[in-house]
Parts: structure tokens; sequence; C-alpha cells
């Protein structure tokens, strides 16, 4: 059960009235004769805590002389007979087991060890430490170093002495000492102090690593996960990365862990058994809020989908219940999202493009080589894309000047008829101003039949003032049109109120103000109908206020007044207006709160779902590589990674060919 004082956050609860020797019994029945009773064997062992258990096996041996496991074994099969098995053993056994297995014959399973690992409590590893003695005759720590090596076995090591710092109070000095040491050690040391990584990171206590973590944040520009993917390498840098994951939440660590077990092809059914087990007397039901906040569905779901028979059954016994028909947010969520909120306002990240200006620039010598790479027959598109992808976008005006000037001829004209297709999209485009190039996508968004919604949302729910205002000239000298003009035609209702409130360009800059943030909160939440106090507005003017929140507040003000709405409502506000909005109004909402949020990761997260799946979305994959090329991609390649393991660079090459790769390549400016 729960430690005095704590809630106990099991799904797996204590059987009440329980009869070890009448347990035992039914087990055997459900054994004896010819087959057995899987769906009595998994209904009464998945209902007793593992006290309970531990209780039917010393029955079992005393009533039939036989071992219930050994039997157990005998009569299941498969990965039913696995996951059954493996409740029976204490869970210092059961992970002894995990870890003896990992290590054993050809090759290690450096996951499994990772997670088992950094995971557990001091007090769990002394008492894994002690079941391994006890079950193998041999010393752990041992058997690790024989199987690991390099900084991988130095941090296992230290894990392995259950030695973590348990103070909760924390000294303000030493977190920034800490935080200073660390980018030391990485950032800005040529090469890696990994020592230093070590032992802060295996020795100080949980509430002070993530004061540090904070700090790092504020100092480097950039979260302690990054730094640790760029300084540190192969099932070493795995295995900090998933210490600095169970510092800030072991309930968000073990989702993201049984999500990548399940999703896609095939399931890795042993790291899906061995969390499900461990976690089922622990933190399951904070597993499963973190699941449905972060996947957008339930972990029961999720399972019920991806496994089958005995085995599924067993499985949903453990998980204890489907949060998707609770249909609200979590507190465990609400802290998590309280927490980002804090940290997009205290981070002070610098924004960085992947294309600068080209110090040695020379436009009509540039001008040479593109008219050179469009005459005659045939055209060298690799000339036109070396110069035009690495050159500033005000240096590309003024090779357009240089070009008319030297052969009185329109640089733009040539290239559309010499290229084609996407690369043509993509380096035209490259060759408007940020202001053209947006109101010429906001142009193609509402005219002809139908409106390409999303774009407008894009678009106009990310530029700033200044950009807002040029887009307006650049629209007016384009088209001869007011902007405002045609997103009120071509849009209705709250949609239309939002483009145009944002088309004004007239959002707040100033810091945030406490007390209109309160103010505001109440509005929003009253809004999303989550308020406790009643107001006296109308609906529609209630309406008009959120609508004005979130379109004319600063980016700082809203900040805090989404922080003020979590302590209003326990809810985070991108969660509740996905939940009670709909259509364009909800994802114009979403992309104003994520672009306050973090705007590079809004982006990072609109390229991957370009990508993602059969066919590419080249029209925003094109749209997006170009507009943020000189702003933020060095940014959004960073939280691209943070956010899919996987780098911007790779999945452009896989997922695009030909010049137009090349091309998107050498914008992207490198492979993190």
């Amino acid at each position: 059960m729960a430690p005095k004082g704590k809630v106990y956050r099991g799904s797996v609860k204590e059987f009440p009235g329980f009869d070890a020797s009448q347990d035992a019994e039914a087990l055997y029945n459900a054994m004896k004769g010819f087959g057995s009773d899987k769906e009595a064997i998994l209904d009464l062992i998945t209902s007793r805590n593992n006290k309970q258990r531990v209780e039917i096996c010393q029955a079992y041996k005393s009533q039939y002389g036989k071992d219930l496991i050994a039997d157990l074994k005998y009569e299941l099969t498969g990965k039913f007979e696995r996951l059954i098995v493996s409740l029976m053993r204490p869970p210092p056994y059961s992970d002894a087991k995990e870890i003896k297995d990992a290590i054993a014959g050809v090759g290690t399973d450096e996951k499994c060890l990772i997670e088992i690992l950094a995971s557990r409590t001091n007090q769990e590893i002394h008492d894994l430490v002690a079941a391994y003695k006890d079950a193998y005759e041999r010393d752990l720590e041992a058997d690790i170093v024989g199987d690991t090596s390099g900084h991988f076995k130095k941090m296992l090591v230290v894990l392995l002495q259950g030695a973590r710092e348990e103070d909760d109070v924390v000294s303000e000095d030493l977190v920034e000492q800490d935080a200073k040491d660390l980018l030391e050690a990485g950032e800005l040391k040529w090469g890696t102090d990994e020592a230093q990584f070590i032992y802060i990171l295996g020795r100080r206590s949980k509430q002070h690593l993530r004061l540090v973590f904070d700090e790092y944040l504020k100092i480097s520009g950039k979260p302690i996960e990054r730094s640790i993917r760029g300084e540190l390498s192969g099932d070493f840098e795995k295995l900090m990365l998933a210490v600095v994951k169970c510092i800030r939440s072991t309930a968000e660590y073990f989702a993201e862990r049984l999500y990548k077990a399940m999703k896609g092809m095939g399931t890795r059914d042993n790291t899906l058994i061995r969390i499900m087990v461990s976690r089922s007397e622990i933190d399951m039901l904070d597993i499963r809020e973190v699941f449905r906040t972060k996947y957008e569905k339930s972990l029961y779901n999720m399972i019920k989908e991806d496994t089958s028979g005995e085995y599924k059954k067993a499985l949903l016994k453990l998980c204890g219940g489907d949060d998707d028909a609770a249909g609200e947010f979590f507190p465990e969520a609400a802290q998590v999202a309280y927490r980002m909120w804090e940290l997009s306002a205290v981070a002070k990240v610098e924004l960085r493009g992947t294309v600068q200006p080209t110090g040695s620039f020379n436009d009509d010598g540039d001008a040479q080589v593109l008219r050179k790479a469009m005459k005659g027959l045939g055209t060298d598109e690799g000339a036109i894309i070396e110069v035009l992808t690495q050159r500033s976008n005000a240096q590309r005006q003024q090779i357009l000047k240089a070009y008319k000037a030297h052969y009185g001829r329109d640089l733009m004209a040539d290239l559309k008829s010499e290229l084609s297709g996407s690369l043509a999209k993509l380096i035209l485009g490259l060759m408007l101003t940020p202001a053209q190039y947006d109101a010429k996508q906001l142009r193609k968004a509402v005219e002809g039949a139908g409106t390409d919604e999303s774009v407008l949302i894009e678009i106009m729910a990310t530029r700033n003032n200044q950009e807002i205002k040029a887009i307006n000239e650049a629209y007016q000298e384009a088209y001869s049109k007011q902007l405002e003009d045609d997103l009120s035609s071509d849009t209705s209702g709250h949609f239309k109120r939002i483009l145009v409130s944002l088309a004004l360009g007239n959002r707040d800059e100033g810091p945030e103000n406490l007390t209109q943030a309160h103010e505001d909160a109440k509005v929003v939440a009253e809004t999303l109908k989550l308020a406790d106090v009643s107001s006296n507005d109308s609906s529609d003017s209630l309406e008009t206020r959120f609508l004005s929140i979130l379109c004319t507040r600063s980016y700082p003000h809203l900040r805090r007044v989404f922080q003020e709405f979590i302590k209003l409502t326990n809810h985070d506000v991108e969660h509740a207006i996905r939940k009670r909005m709909s259509g364009d109004v909800r994802d114009a909402f979403l992309a104003i709160v994520r672009s306050v949020k973090n705007k590079p990761a809004f982006f990072a997260d609109k390229l991957y779902k370009s990508m993602k799946g059969a066919g590419t979305d080249e029209r925003t994959l094109t749209r997006i590589m170009i507009s943020r090329s000189e702003i933020d991609l060095f940014n959004i390649r960073g939280e691209f990674m943070d956010l899919f393991d996987k780098s911007l660079h790779r999945m452009i090459e896989k997922d695009t060919s030909g010049d137009y790769r090349t091309a998107l390549l050498a914008l992207c400016g490198g492979e993190d």
C-alpha cells in the first residue's frame, strides 16, 4: 500500500476477505485434469496484490507439495505465461530476473538495464541487489561491470549504489553551481567532461535536479535533454536521457515507454509486460493520466487495440480502467502543464535561422552563375540550389536587381521557365520577400473554390505585429485588395472574427500584468465552462472577451494567464480548448496557444505531420522551410529532435527526392 501520508496510486489493490488457502485450492482446481481454466487463473491472480500472491504460493506449497510458479509455467504458454509468472514474483525478484535475462547469453538488452536502473528508488535498488544475490548467488554489480563498458558502465554502477540524495531541502547556491558545472562540462567545453554529468545526475536528489534543469534552461537557452543529445552518444546518452526523464516525471517516462512499445507494427511485449507488472502497485494511475493527456487516447484502449486473448484481458485488469470514459483532465497532468508554462515564461531562447548572409557576397557574380546555369540546353539545378539556398533573403533581392541590370531579364521569369514541380515552388518562394511570400500563400488560401483554413491559421496565428503589417502592405500591392476584406468575405462567424483581429497586427508587446492575468484567466475559464464562479456576462460577451484576450494580449502576459488558468481550473488551456471547441475556431485558438508556449515546437509538429505516414504534404513542408529558414529553423530542428527522437534532416532525406530534397536539406542546414 502507499507510504504513510501518501495517496495510493497503484491500479491493483489488496483483495478484501483474502484467504490464501482458498485461492491456492482455486488455482489447483483450475490447472488439474486435461487443459486449464485460464480465465479463472487470470481473474484470481490479477485481482490480488503481490503480497497476497506470495502468500498463495506458500499455501499452495503447503497444501499440495508443489511449486505454484512451476505449475503455472507448465500449464500456460507464450506472452500470457510470461505475464502471469512475472506477477507471482516479489518486485525485487522480478527486477532481478529481468536484469539476469538482459545480460545472459550473447548480447545485452541495454534498454532493459536502462529502464530498471534509471527509474528505481534507493530502497528498490537495494532490494534488487539483495534479490539478485539470493536468486543467482552472484554479485549484480560484478555481472553488470563484466557485461558493459565505458561511461555507460560507470553510470550504471553509480545507480546500483542506490545512494541518490533524498533530502528535500535544496540549496539555491548549489543549484546554480551544478547548472553551471553541467554547462561547462558540455556545451562550453572542447569535448565533454562525462564524469561531471555522472556525478551530478547520479547523486543529487530529484527535487534538487528539477531546479538544476530549470536553471540550466535559463542560462543556456536550451533544455538539458538537448545538450545531452548533442554532447553524449550511444547507450550512455540513452541512459542519461532516461535518468533526466525519470527525475522530471517517472510516470511520464513510463507512459512514453508504453506508447513506444505498442505504436507501429508489432508490439514489444517484454517491455509492455515488465512495465505493467512493475508499476501496477506503484503509479499506474499516474501513468494512465499522463498517457491519456500526452497521446490523446487511453492506455486501456491502446492495449485493447494492440493485444489479444487472455494476455489482453490480464493486461487490461492490471491497467485498471479506461480513462477515455471519464473525459476529464487529471491533476497529475495539470501539474506537468503548469511546469511547462512556467518554463516557457522563464526560458530565454535565442532564435536562430539556418540561412545566414554570405560573408563574401557578390551579387553580380551570383547573377552570372545563375544565368550560366539556365543558358543553352538543359538547366544546372545544382548550381541554382547552391547559390539561392545559401544567400539571405536580402541578398537574393540584390541578385534580382543585378540580374536585371546585367542581362535586361527578369530572373523570376527565367527561373519559372527553367524549373518545374516542387523545386520550382521552393526556389521561386525563396526569391520573394517574407511578406510577399506570406501574402501569396494567403491569397492562394482564399481564392477559388474552397478555403485552405490551415494555411490562414498557420500564418495569421504565428506572425508578430511587424510581420503582419508587412504582409498587409505586400497583399495590397500585389492584389490591389485589403487582406482584411478577403479574409472577411471568405470566412464566417467566430473564425472570421479571429482572423480579422489577428490581421490588425495590434497585439500588445508589453510585459505581464499579474492582476489582469488573473481576471483574464477567469474569462477564459468561464468561456470554456470550467469556472466555479458565475458571471453576469452573456455568452456572446464572454466569447468576445475570450477572443480579444487570445488575439491581442502579449505573449508574456498570456503565459501568465494560462498559468493562472491552471490554478483556477486544474486544466491546461490547450487541452480544454481541444475538448470543448471544434472546427476552425478550435484550430485557430490552439495555434495561438501553442505559439505562445513554444513557437518552434509548433512548427516542428507541423513539419512532422507533413511527412509522417503515406505521402508528403509538400505545400506545408515547402512553406515552413522557406518562412522559418532565417527566423528559427535551427530551433525548430532542436524541438523536432526532442519531440520525435529523429532529426528533421533525416526525415526530409527519407521522405523527399531529387533536387527538391537537395534544396530542402540545404535550407535545413545540417544533421542534428
